[in-house]
């Protein structure tokens, strides 16, 4: 057994491979979501996290219940890396679905790895080796390539450009974030650590809406309450646990590289779902980004999504 497993030897791949696909499926929900009706961004994820935060309050409780009271440093921490890691980063990727394809998003979002690779190089001193190189070279050729593709088919260039830019700066800031959360997951656990920096991000989505909606906004059709929660269970809290179980049991290495199928999934689901059209040039531009990203998350083990 490997990496803390227990229990029969299929159940840390399948936690990691059903974690996928519920991050995966929360491009799909939240693009249902903007064709079901005129909800915002912020609207939309207050609604998640309005759903979600009970049961993140019940996580932190219960993985806190034999862990040390948190210094005010772990505190401070916390609500920086939440603000940063998930409130950021998730206003940011909300806002770029509203101008980009779910496979698209999925794909930029898959960045994050290579990010936090060349920030470890920049303010960690650790070496970049030649392989990874070509692993970055691989990603950002395929985003070259299906970002191309967009714009050809696109009636709005724009859009893709800002879409894709929002949606790059969401993968930024998680990368961001999961450089700088080593320390403070190592110190108070991973579990409690995430129930924590959740909590903390909805108090800032709901601050957020608070300051720029009234509270009529959420009066939004029933269809759009129920993708909400089934965003906030099927895509937020049982696939952080999932991904969270599957490390435990099989290592970050090999959660990453199951991982590896989200863009698959997302394109997937997009075509069924979404209608999304599926071009050769977008499959092969995938098939880069994601032979670039397992020869990264080979090297640094970073998993999650936003």
């Amino acid at each position: 057994m490997r990496a803390g497993d227990s229990g029969p030897r299929w159940v840390g791949p399948l936690c990691a491979v059903i974690g996928t696909l519920g991050f995966s499926f929360k491009a799909i929900l939240i693009k249902l979501a903007y064709a079901a009706s005129a909800v915002d961004a912020i609207t939309l994820l207050a609604l998640r996290m309005l759903y979600a935060a009970p049961f993140f309050v019940a996580m932190a409780w219960w993985s806190g219940r034999t862990g040390a009271p948190l210094a005010r440093r772990d505190w401070l921490a916390i609500a920086a890396l939440g603000f940063l890691g998930y409130y950021l980063a998730s206003l940011l990727d909300f806002l770029g679905l509203r101008y980009v394809s779910a496979s698209l998003e999925r794909l930029v979002v898959f960045l994050y790895p290579t990010m936090v690779l060349l920030l470890s190089a920049a303010f960690l001193g650790q070496p970049i080796t030649r392989r990874a190189i070509g692993a970055l070279a691989l990603c950002y050729a395929g985003i070259v390539l299906v970002f191309r593709h967009d714009i050809a088919v696109a009636g709005d260039s724009a859009a893709i450009w800002l879409g894709g830019a929002l949606v790059f700066a969401s993968a930024f800031c998680y990368a961001v974030y999961l450089v700088v959360a080593g320390g403070v997951i190592a110190r108070i656990g991973s579990m409690r650590f995430i129930a924590l920096a959740m909590f903390t991000s909805t108090v800032f989505v709901f601050v957020h809406f608070a300051l720029a909606r009234p509270l009529a906004a959420l009066d939004v059709p029933p269809s759009v309450h129920a993708l909400s929660l089934t965003m906030a269970i099927a895509s937020t809290v049982v696939p952080t646990w999932l991904v969270a179980e599957a490390i435990r049991r099989i290592g970050a290495n090999a959660t990453s590289l199951v991982g590896s199928l989200g863009p698959v999934f997302t394109i997937a689901l997009g075509a069924w779902l979404l209608a999304e059209p599926v071009h050769p040039i977008q499959l092969v531009g995938a098939a880069l980004v994601l032979a670039g990203v397992a020869l990264v998350t080979r090297r640094t083990g970073s998993t999650g999504s936003v």
